[in-house]
């Protein structure tokens, strides 16, 4: 049930008639028509923009339209006012049986309450973390873990059909530096003594690797040259961290539906094809590229190169995909990648990089664009920096990664819920900080506390009404009366309920999964605010002393809470807590 699109469709039904009595012109476009809840809930319910967006094309004034659309409103009976505001806005506030009707659907349609066909038949692929093979997970990757995995629960709650995506970047020459990295490590385990120059990598986590590489191959590769063991080393030390990068992301609730390898690229004409299909709509060309901004004549070497020609697609410059020497440019199987994506018939593509991938955006749009004939759309989400705290200090770094705070410090320090909840307490494009102190705090200000407690709260009157012989299954709640609900901070409740499933639909649409933890916080603060007021005023508590009847319709209000939290937490990630210890 999304009480928003019922409205709606009854003020765009209303709009129609308007049109048939010959008060509206008929070739009105009613696609900018929209409600929604007002700024200030003082106002009303909800409030519709009718008037507003319709006045100019119908050459009518917006209050004369927003009168005769009041009128027509107020015969239905969900309509208990409508109010004109202003120039024009259209403020509304609907009958409290509207109210209980959300919480009885809440309650028979469980988890299915808020869910949506809005991606219906609609394909699309999340590529997410697709951090280098190098080493474990670090705090930065943690973010774009939760914001990608979320996101795509996310989608998959409004209707897509999701693929969960990691590119392993397994083809560039970190992935050599890695594999001398752990040749030292394997020299190590041997007895020798070795030294890691700049440029390689020291962290702790290759001693492992480098004593398995030594029970595998035994003493073979002992003062080899590099070009006896290099390939297998590469691909022995890339396979054993993508097992402690599948191991990190497991830790924190995260599974891939599909690991592609980057080397699967080269040698199998895939990045040719790609390029191909860009050279058939003319797109590539031999040219040489203007100098960057700030560079002088010296410093400048022009250069015949293969370019892409992606300022046809709204980029800055075109874009080099082959080297003068012949090899590729980076850029070049970022191509085929995508293409291999758009070929798997994905409707849609959602990539999440880190900031420092800021300037990568235009061109990879471009190369998607260009390579669908703009048919896939590509939206790029950049993930900002976390900067962490513990006990007000900056939290250091990790003595076993060497040089950075792991992915696993985090999870082990505060558990996957904690930090998956709070990740999403910001947009992703802007800063978080990430308190190991703060995160655990148990009062209002935490908001993974405040939305946990108030489930766990709830399931504490459940358990109670149980012991007192009340029938609080969800069947039972759903007839019970729920007339006598007619306190302003329990249609509050309600009211938020039913915000839910549009919420979600807007969540989805714009694609920032932040909006349920801040929708959430909201609803437990609603909550909260009915238990408190319970205190105070006896009649507002959930257990009704001696009337069993009354305290189903107030549990049933409280339970329906839990659904939306439970469908909510699970979107994030999140597992809902049955009590607070």
């Amino acid at each position: 049930m999304n009480l928003f699109t019922e409205i709606h469709g009854l003020v765009l039904a209303e709009l129609g008639r308007l049109q048939a009595e010959g008060k509206l012109p008929e070739a009105l476009d009613f696609a900018n028509v929209a409600v929604e809840p007002p700024r200030d809930p003082a106002h009303g319910d909800m409030a519709t923009n009718a008037a507003m967006v319709l006045a100019k094309p119908a050459g009518l004034q917006p209050r004369a339209i927003a009168e005769d659309l009041a009128a027509r409103l107020l015969e239905d009976d969900r309509i208990e006012s409508a109010d004109v505001a202003g120039p024009g806005f259209l403020n509304l506030r609907l009958s409290s049986g509207m109210w209980h009707a959300v919480v009885r659907a809440a309650l028979q349609d469980g988890e299915a309450f808020g869910r949506s066909a809005m991606g219906a038949g609609k394909k699309v692929n999340v590529e997410y973390v697709s951090a280098n093979p190098t080493g474990p997970l670090h705090v930065g990757h943690t973010r774009g873990a939760v914001f990608g995995d979320a996101l795509a629960s996310l989608l998959d709650y409004v209707g897509y059909e999701v693929t969960r995506e990691y590119y392993i970047n397994d083809g560039g020459a970190q992935v050599d530096v890695l594999a001398r990295s752990v040749y030292l490590r394997y020299l190590e385990a041997h007895g020798q003594a070795v030294a890691f120059e700049d440029g390689t990598y020291p962290g702790d986590y290759l001693i492992e690797v480098g004593e398995a590489l030594k029970a595998e191959v035994g003493a073979a590769y002992v003062d080899q040259p590099e070009d006896v063991w290099l390939a297998e080393v590469r691909s022995f030390a890339t396979d054993r961290m993508m097992d402690l990068i599948r191991d990190d992301l497991k830790s924190l609730g995260v599974e891939m539906d599909v690991f592609f390898s980057e080397k699967s690229l080269y040698g199998t004409g895939l990045i040719e094809k790609a390029l191909k299909s860009l050279e058939d709509r003319g797109l590539i060309y031999e040219g040489v590229l203007e100098p960057p901004k700030g560079k002088t004549p010296e410093d400048w070497e022009p250069r015949e190169q293969t370019l892409f020609r992606s300022t046809d697609y709204g980029d800055d410059v075109d874009r080099p995909v082959k080297k003068s020497d012949g090899s590729w440019t980076y850029f070049a199987p970022d191509i085929a990648y995508h293409y291999d994506k758009i070929t798997r018939g994905f409707d849609k593509l959602i990539d999440v990089f880190g900031a420092d991938h800021g300037g990568y955006v235009k061109r990879m749009k471009a190369a998607v664009g260009a390579l669908s004939d703009n048919r896939v759309p590509l939206d790029i989400k950049l993930c900002q920096l976390v900067k962490l705290y513990k006990n007000g200090e900056p939290f250091k770094m990790s003595k076993r990664a060497g040089t950075f705070v792991t992915l696993r410090d985090v999870v082990d320090q505060v558990g996957p819920d904690v930090t998956r909840f709070v990740m999403l307490t910001r947009k992703n494009d802007a800063p978080l900080d990430f308190d190991f102190d703060k995160v655990l705090e148990q009062s209002k200000d935490n908001p993974v506390f405040y939305v946990q407690y108030a489930n766990a709260r709830v399931n504490s009157v459940l358990r109670k009404a149980r012991e007192a012989g009340i029938d609080v299954e969800d069947a039972t709640l759903a007839k019970a009366d729920l007339s006598g609900l007619v306190h302003e901070v329990e249609l509050a409740v309600a009211r938020k309920l039913a915000e839910w499933p549009r919420m979600a639909e807007l969540a989805g649409r714009t694609h920032e999964p932040h909006r349920v933890a801040f929708y959430l916080y909201d609803l437990a603060s609603d909550l909260h605010a009915l238990w408190n007021r319970g205190n105070d005023e006896p009649a507002l508590r959930f257990l009704q002393e001696d009337n069993p009847a009354t305290s189903q319709a107030k549990i049933a209000l409280a339970r329906s809470v839990t659904v939306v939290i439970s469908s909510g937490l699970g979107i994030l990630g999140v597992t809902p807590a049955e009590e607070m210890r």
